[in-house]
């Protein structure tokens, strides 16, 4: 008996995990593939190797920065919206408490008890944490998923970091004969390991999701080539 309950205790599910490693898997994706098709363009426009690898960095970090702002502003207005949340239900438990009581007793009815022990769960979570118990469970805000602006602009820009470093370290490494074949196949290569990874993460079958981020990797990177191409030669 005791070893069934050390063993719930440290039982982990995927689902914990699944939010961060898709975001985390998004942005890597879009690192490799903006800025590989932005190497790629410059390099079919007959650009300089030092030129390449400018906009290669630039584009590492300007893509970077832009997450991190985009992901700032847009959890921070979730926060937002959360504070006034919370700041209202407190508002409301201070001036009616037996409403409030109600309501989280008809959520626990809607989940399967009966009338009577939702109520007394209502009522027993109430008194031990009433602010907490409505934020949790009328609100959908818990410490597991409040917004935290900073976190989510680290992370965002470290994930695009992450994937637009391969396609930067391809164009360095390689001759410029050679760079553009460089950078697609070790491109291509991450996005087939991404997709693998993001299909893992989301439970489904890779190969569908594989071949999926493939092609509109090649897209991309064949239209910036093409525009590279036709301007390389004005």
């Amino acid at each position: 008996m005791g070893n069934n309950i050390l063993n719930s205790q440290k039982e982990t599910h995927a689902t914990s995990r699944l939010g961060w490693l898709r975001a985390a898997v998004l942005g890597a994706n879009d690192g490799i593939l903006s800025t590989s098709s932005l190497i790629m363009g410059v390099a079919s426009a007959h650009a300089s190797r030092e030129n390449i690898l400018l906009a290669g960095i630039s584009s590492l970090v300007a893509g970077a920065m832009s997450m991190a702002a985009g992901e700032y502003v847009s959890v921070s207005s979730q926060a937002d919206s959360e504070k006034a949340d919370l700041a209202r239900e407190k508002q409301e438990l201070g001036s009616s408490w037996d409403t409030e009581v109600g309501e989280l007793a008809d959520i626990y009815r809607q989940r399967g008890l009966d009338d009577a022990l939702a109520c007394k769960v209502a009522q027993q979570l109430m008194q031990h944490d009433a602010l907490g118990a409505h934020a949790r469970d009328e609100l959908g805000i818990s410490d597991a998923t409040s917004a935290r602006p900073i976190q989510a602009a680290c992370a965002s820009a470290g994930a695009f970091s992450s994937g637009a470093i391969l396609p930067v370290l391809a164009a360095l490494l390689s001759s410029s004969s050679i760079v553009s074949w460089a950078v697609s196949a070790v491109s291509l290569i991450s996005l087939a390991l991404l997709g693998v990874v993001g299909a893992r993460a989301g439970g489904a079958a890779p190969l569908r999701p594989t071949l999926r981020v493939l092609f509109w990797g090649i897209v991309a990177m064949v239209g910036t080539t093409f525009v590279g191409k036709m301007f390389g030669g004005l």
